[in-house]
């Protein structure tokens, strides 16, 4: 067996270059499901697995914020303004050259699509003149 034959064998999948006519087994990528198999349905390799989904409870136990339109709206504002500048603390902002090669950059872009959008305009015009006269 070569070295990549065996590799491939210890970690779960049949090397098919090597002429093994066995069907591939697929690697496991390392992520979890994000669906539960109940515990009362066994699973065998012939029937399909149930799915285990949350029930929502209705009732007094729900909180006030989940509500929506309940609530200071004045703490609400508050809370927004702290979120907000809690993501700006996050943000990396450019230096004085970095702007300037950035605004330089979008200027010149402008500039060049205003002048081809302006061309294509009057090359229309044209066109449309010289076909309907």
């Amino acid at each position: 067996m070569s070295e990549r034959s065996e590799r491939d064998t210890r970690h779960g999948a049949h090397a098919a270059e090597d002429g093994d006519d066995t069907a591939a087994v697929a690697r496991p990528s390392g992520k979890r499901s994000a669906r539960r198999v109940r515990a009362e349905a066994p699973v065998d390799s012939g029937s399909v697995a149930t799915i285990e989904r949350p029930t929502k409870k209705s009732g007094k136990s729900e909180s006030k914020t989940k509500r929506g339109g309940s609530g200071n709206p004045f703490k609400k504002l508050l809370k927004f303004l702290r979120e907000v500048i809690a993501e700006l603390r996050k943000v990396i902002w450019p230096n004085r050259k970095q702007m300037v090669t950035y605004t330089s950059v979008v200027l010149v872009f402008v500039i060049f699509m205003v002048a081809f959008i302006s061309g294509l305009d009057l090359a229309f015009i044209k066109g449309v003149n010289w076909l309907f006269g």
